[in-house]
């Protein structure tokens, strides 16, 4: 099978030919919110006597396919409704579960998994506090059910919610340190809403001994990502692909080297680019920025962190070695003390060197 180009005409899903499923993968920017499984939603949907015909209204509603237009409006839309499901604790808890154990059955071996905790506490109005813990319980869960992920988790906030409740959410991620929360993530639609406003909580947790990344540079020009570097302090960037309009941000990047965290289709399905083959990735990579694969959101997008290796090897002709690279990259990039960081780096540095993509029949 040949990967056809893609146009803004053409929304085909991706015939891989490359298979990168045995290859194995680090992932630093996955939410929970968008990583349900649909056979779950539409169990949860039966179990609550929600109003859904059928798995194929489910599916319009919970994920982007071929026939809807490429906005941020649109995909953002999905959330909407997957915001209804979080209906008990054990539905929380299991939807962590199922997220990791998709995460691990993709040969991932360490995942940052950000989750919002105000949209899942808004949906039968749960405390912060018990959102967190059940979130934090289903991670501890999947873990030792899957002992070849290893799992952090990373609390995240909306530029559009007040920073009251952004300071609630932080102070609690601070006291879950040593339950595996290791960051603080703004979100949110930086079209409109400006990330400075919330610099002193990010500066606040940094203090406390959480990481910082930020979404920037996605929906909003590149200017948001030096206010996410210069403002956050933030050690990643959550997409960042708008940053190669301008040479001076690019400059600003280089000069702080954060990750940027890269998502390719959702770039596409969100219309940051009107087709995967225009995607900057690999000028990014030219022009010396530190950049990770990543799915974003993976139920919505429908696809796999290995589709998006694949995509970035066939489509944007990255080689085999910067793939691998890529990975390395990412592992650099966890919020991980420096001896367990290390070490994830060397485990993955030996596996990938004896790893080859398999090509499918």
């Amino acid at each position: 099978m040949k990967l056809q180009p893609t146009s803004h005409h053409d929304k085909k899903f991706y015939q891989p030919k490359l298979c990168f499923g045995a290859f194995p993968k680090v992932e630093l920017h996955r939410h929970l919110e968008g990583s349900l499984r649909l056979d779950t939603l539409w169990e949860v949907a039966r179990d609550h006597h929600m109003v859904i015909s059928s798995t194929d209204q489910l599916r319009k509603r919970v994920q982007v396919n071929q026939d809807e237009p490429y906005t941020f409006e649109n995909f953002l839309s999905k959330f909407e409704t997957l915001r209804l499901f979080y209906r008990t604790p054990e539905i929380i808890g299991r939807v962590t579960r199922e997220a990791i154990s998709d995460a691990a059955m993709d040969n991932v071996r360490y995942l940052e998994l950000r989750f919002t905790p105000v949209a899942l506490a808004k949906a039968q109005g749960y405390s912060l506090t018990e959102v967190m813990d059940w979130v934090i319980e289903g991670a501890m869960a999947a873990q030792q059910e899957h002992n070849h992920i290893t799992v952090r988790l990373i609390a995240s906030v909306n530029r559009n919610e007040s920073v009251g409740l952004a300071e609630q959410v932080a102070q609690l991620a601070v006291d879950r340190r040593e339950k595996g929360i290791v960051g603080l993530d703004l979100a949110g639609n930086e079209a409109h809403f400006s990330a400075l406003p919330f610099t002193g909580v990010f500066r606040d947790v940094q203090k406390a001994g959480l990481h910082v990344t930020a979404h920037a540079g996605e929906w909003g020009g590149p200017s948001n990502v030096s206010d996410a570097i210069l403002g956050l302090q933030a050690e990643r960037i959550g997409h960042g692909v708008r940053i190669m309009e301008d040479a001076k941000e690019v400059a600003l990047a280089l000069e702080h080297n954060p990750a940027f965290e890269v998502c390719v289709t959702s770039n596409y399905q969100t219309g940051v680019v009107p087709a995967p083959c225009e995607h900057p990735l690999m000028r990014m990579l030219k022009a010396g920025l530190n950049v990770t694969l990543n799915t974003d959101d993976p139920s919505i997008s429908q696809i796999k962190l290995s589709d998006e290796y694949c995509l970035a090897g066939e489509e944007l002709g990255m080689p085999l070695e910067v793939l691998k690279e890529r990975v390395l990259a990412a592992a650099r990039a966890a919020f991980l003390p420096e001896g367990e960081r290390q070490a994830l780096v060397q485990s993955l540095a030996n596996e990938l060197s004896v790893c080859s993509c398999a090509f499918a029949s």
